[in-house]
């Protein structure tokens, strides 16, 4: 086991794997492209306080594929050993690529039943389980290439990308992709008698495909597909319009031909921030002119826009744009929008001046009459207030 030279989670489609060793001398994979889809056990060190082990592990195959079985006869494994399992088929060599309590959450995400139908695993590989799988594994590519021409022969509109022996060399799984429907059973007859293997067409998705390739993706890291995602959601250009992307194919797809699965990373967070963006339908009207939108920084909550003359393009706070919206539902309007923001002017009555309120005030005080003094007094006299005194009436 020491000096068995065998890839820790399952082998490179590329060959260029060179972890070294086995998994239980703790190397990994120094070129990377064996590493598909890596865990990190986050509750290994709870695992030995936990009163109740679970006996289910999860095992790798090629090509990041994993399945979950049940540890029988409670052989002490570690993530990265080889094993020998049942596949219902037949017998395949698998890694451990997880156990403990983090598979029972596993099992809860993926849906999957803790019942009888979960196989067991058989035994430790062997020196000699290894050698035959390695021997397995060294007919694939030779495989694939005479298929692919067995398959231009027979016309077939189908693509094939893969192919996995399974490790006692009793049968082959074919991965392939296609547009429309293939009628694969004349090459079926073919492919098993000059393999001598039973034969399982599998067909898979174009996404699907690219992750079992692998490949560097135009943002230098491997493919999302091929390293950690493994469910593929659906992606459409809608998430480009809500984060302000060209509209471009060549741009937007990945190396599948699809849609870049990396669009909808940040799509909510887009979505959060254009719920306070208001919707501007039609141009915004000012005394200048129709001011037309061109773009929306909506992390910076700004707006661009533009007259129809002129090419410069004039940014406006979110808060301003809500503004222009209600003064134009009302039936006004802006004189403007400049370089430093929006100009609004006053409202001036019309034919009056400004501050006519304080003219009328001091028109008012200064037209008032003044009151007349009393006059005096005089005997005789028969004005309101000037009668005559009583002694001189007797």
């Amino acid at each position: 086991m020491e000096n068995s030279k065998v890839c820790t989670s399952g082998g490179s489609n590329s060959g260029g794997c060179g972890c070294g060793s086995e998994g239980s001398s703790g190397k990994s994979c120094s070129t990377g492209g064996c590493n598909k889809l890596n865990v990190f056990n986050w509750l290994v060190d709870m695992d030995e306080v936990l009163l109740d082990h679970f006996d289910i592990l999860e095992i790798r195959f090629k090509g990041g594929r994993k399945e979950f079985f049940r540890n029988t006869n409670s052989l002490e494994l570690y993530t990265g050993d080889p094993v020998m399992v049942d596949t219902g088929s037949g017998v395949h060599l698998g890694f451990v690529s997880m156990q403990g309590e983090l598979v029972r959450i596993q099992m809860r995400k993926k849906a999957v039943l803790n019942n009888d139908e979960i196989k067991s695993i058989l035994r430790k590989a062997s020196q000699k389980d290894i050698d035959k799988y390695m021997s397995a594994k060294n007919r694939e590519m030779p495989t694939l290439f005479r298929t692919r021409n067995i398959a231009m022969e027979l016309k077939l509109n189908m693509k094939l990308s893969d192919v996995e022996f399974q490790a006692d060399n009793t049968k082959a799984t074919f991965y392939y992709s296609a547009d429309d429907r293939v009628d694969f059973r004349e090459l079926i007859k073919l492919l098993a008698g000059e393999f001598k293997v039973r034969v399982e067409m599998k067909q898979i998705s174009l996404r699907q495909e690219a992750g079992r390739l692998g490949g560097i993706g135009v943002c230098g890291r491997e493919l999302c597909c091929s390293t950690w995602l493994t469910d593929f959601k659906n992606v459409n250009t809608t998430a480009a319009r809500y984060q302000n992307l060209s509209i471009n194919p060549t741009k937007l797809s990945g190396q599948c031909g699809r849609l870049k699965c990396c669009l909808n990373y940040e799509l909510e967070t887009y979505m959060d921030a254009w719920k306070d963006i208001p919707q501007v339908e039609t141009p915004l009207q000012t005394i200048k002119g129709a001011a037309f939108l061109q773009k929306t920084d909506i992390f910076r909550r700004i707006m661009w826009f533009s007259y129809k003359q002129e090419t410069d393009w004039y940014p406006l706070p979110v808060a301003d744009v809500v503004k222009v919206l209600e003064m134009n539902k009302a039936g006004q309007k802006p004189e403007a929008i400049t370089p430093e923001g929006l100009l609004v002017t006053l409202k001036v009555e019309d034919d009056k001046p400004m501050n006519y309120d304080l003219l009328q005030m001091d028109k008012k005080y200064s037209n008032k009459k003044k009151k007349k003094k009393p006059k005096p007094r005089t005997p005789g006299s028969t004005e309101p207030g000037n009668f005559p005194k009583r002694e001189n009436l007797l």
